[in-house]
């Protein structure tokens, strides 16, 4: 029987082989086209996000541009993705914020950027850790998902509770390429459905392939 911190070894084994190299999918140029790419993210597909951004960012290629736009000139440039009137309204709200705040300067820190409008502890981690290469451990529901499924978390009941437990047995200078480990294994191999276990690497030491 594995225990935990065996398993995370394993893990981290097996991706730093294979998949030395993992990033975002989200196409952006700087900190600001981040923020506002992960925030059109939210239950919201990387490909449909990155069909949005361009023609967004030739409108407003900075937070001033964009806290001066209307909600209306906002929603339709976004209409196509999830939830559309909501992200708008963080979106201006986080241009804002950003200006009053942080005098347009992306902060680097997991609690000044929460105070954005539209900045959940994800999203803030998310940039702490692709930007500014942070031990950040952003959960969304793949590596929520696959955390569980996997082994690496016991009964986690939200995000936060998972991301403890990953932080806890990840090295630091692991977490920001752990993150997207995580996410690409969920999005491509370790889907919800149907999990492609024949094609998993982790099956090995993966509980939920043990159990079945």
């Amino acid at each position: 029987m594995l225990n935990t911190e065996k398993r995370f070894q394993l893990l981290i084994e097996y991706f730093s082989k294979n998949q030395p190299v993992a990033e975002t999918e989200l196409h952006y140029k700087d900190p600001f086209q981040l923020l506002v790419a992960v925030i059109l993210s939210a239950q919201c597909t990387d490909k449909r996000v990155n069909i949005i951004t361009p023609p967004f960012f030739k409108k407003f290629p900075d937070c001033h541009s964009l806290s001066l736009a209307t909600h209306e000139e906002i929603y339709e440039l976004i209409k196509s993705c999830s939830y559309p009137n909501n992200k708008a309204k963080n979106l201006s709200g986080m241009a804002k914020g950003l200006l009053e705040m942080f005098d347009g300067k992306m902060p680097s820190d997991v609690d000044e950027l929460q105070k954005l409008p539209g900045v959940g502890r994800k999203t803030a981690n998310v940039i702490a850790s692709v930007v500014f290469n942070k031990p950040a451990m952003a959960v969304d529901t793949h590596v929520f998902r696959v955390s569980e499924r996997i082994g690496l978390t016991t009964n986690s009941k939200n995000p936060l509770e998972t991301e403890k437990q990953l932080v806890k047995y990840i090295p630091e200078d692991k977490i920001p390429i752990a993150h997207h480990w995580l996410i690409l294994h969920g999005r491509y191999v370790c889907v919800a459905r149907k999990p492609k276990c024949n094609e998993c690497g982790l099956k090995e030491f993966c509980r939920y392939y043990a159990s079945n």
